[in-house]
């Protein structure tokens, strides 16, 4: 971590192992969760405005009909999206992003 000079750049995708490749998706107080400890270990281990302003996206299994709950989590900041990017149903996802987005 200390080899990182800006931290402006850095976004943090995070999947639970258990998801990957098996089309489950964690619950949005699953993803929540994560997220919030992920947050607080950048301010505990780098700094407070270091975890106030990394973004933190969820990836696993994201699609058209569970991007709003997840991504209305206050620490999930925006998806990794896999397959759904390639079917119609990604244009609801990108929306949801951009419903926090404008928050």
């Amino acid at each position: 971590m200390h080899k990182i000079s800006s931290w402006d750049n850095v976004v943090l995708a995070y999947e639970p192992v258990w998801a990957i490749g098996t089309g489950k998706v964690a619950t949005p107080a699953q993803a929540q969760e994560v997220h919030a400890e992920l947050r607080k270990w950048l301010e505990t281990n780098i700094k407070a405005d270091v975890a106030a302003s990394t973004r933190i996206i969820y990836g696993g299994s994201v699609n058209g009909s569970n991007c709003k709950e997840l991504g209305g989590q206050q620490d999930v900041d925006g998806f990794l999206v896999g397959g759904a990017s390639l079917k119609p149903e990604f244009i609801d996802i990108i929306k949801a992003a951009e419903v926090k987005k404008s928050a």
